[in-house]
């Protein structure tokens, strides 16, 4: 008959299983994860230079972005392809300016402004700046299952519409690559002339009545 293992070996062995476990866990939970995920945001948000003459533009995309490039009638998209998910990708088009303005109109920014409450939209959020001396907005809402940023950018010459999603990818690092690609946008053309200076009334304060006697 075969021997059997004592109890107190079995017992034995279990907790050095256990313990070999709960060790090597610990060390890749404090000591290897927190590396790779440093060495993962690193490798996704590295700038990398694009430039489109025919649509007029340039700007440093994260190297997250990059991976396939495909050319539309007026655009291009840029993406990396993801096996069982929606690739992170970021889609420019541009299109002539017919008014040969260098500004969003009043009336087209309180429109985007205020569309998430008219249009019930989640997690909108409008930021209307300027971009490398451009007149730009940036809208940043849930669509599609996914958030995305869309970025307008105006000059005499053409309109430049810039949307960037992460897909099925990391959210949060992903969203901080879109607005780090697309505050790096520059547009072809001539300047834009500088935003009009606020008129601003300058207020003196009133002297203090003197005391009658």
């Amino acid at each position: 008959m075969a021997k059997k293992l004592p109890t107190q070996l079995i017992v034995g062995l279990g907790i050095l299983v256990i313990g070999g476990g709960i060790v090597g866990g610990e060390y890749l939970l404090v000591k290897w994860y927190p590396r790779h995920a440093y060495a993962v945001r690193e490798a996704t948000l590295r700038p990398e230079p694009f430039r489109n003459d025919g649509l007029g533009i340039e700007m440093q995309v994260a190297a997250g972005f990059l991976g396939k490039e495909e050319s539309f009638a007026g655009g291009v998209r840029i993406y990396r392809p993801k096996f069982w998910s929606a690739p992170p990708s970021i889609k420019i088009t541009s299109q002539s300016n017919p008014d040969q303005t260098a500004e969003f109109s009043a009336q087209i920014l309180a429109k985007w402004q205020t569309q998430g409450v008219t249009d019930d939209l989640p997690r909108y959020h409008f930021d209307h700046l300027r971009l490398n001396d451009r007149d730009a907005v940036m809208i940043w809402q849930y669509k599609n299952r996914e958030m995305t940023l869309l970025a307008r950018i105006i000059t005499p010459d053409r309109i430049v519409e810039v949307e960037c999603t992460p897909g099925g990818a990391d959210e949060d690092l992903y969203m901080q690559g879109c607005s780090e690609s697309l505050h790096t946008i520059k547009v072809a053309g001539p300047e834009s002339p500088p935003p009009p200076v606020a008129d601003v009334t300058e207020m003196t304060p009133a002297k203090p009545a003197g005391r009658k006697r």
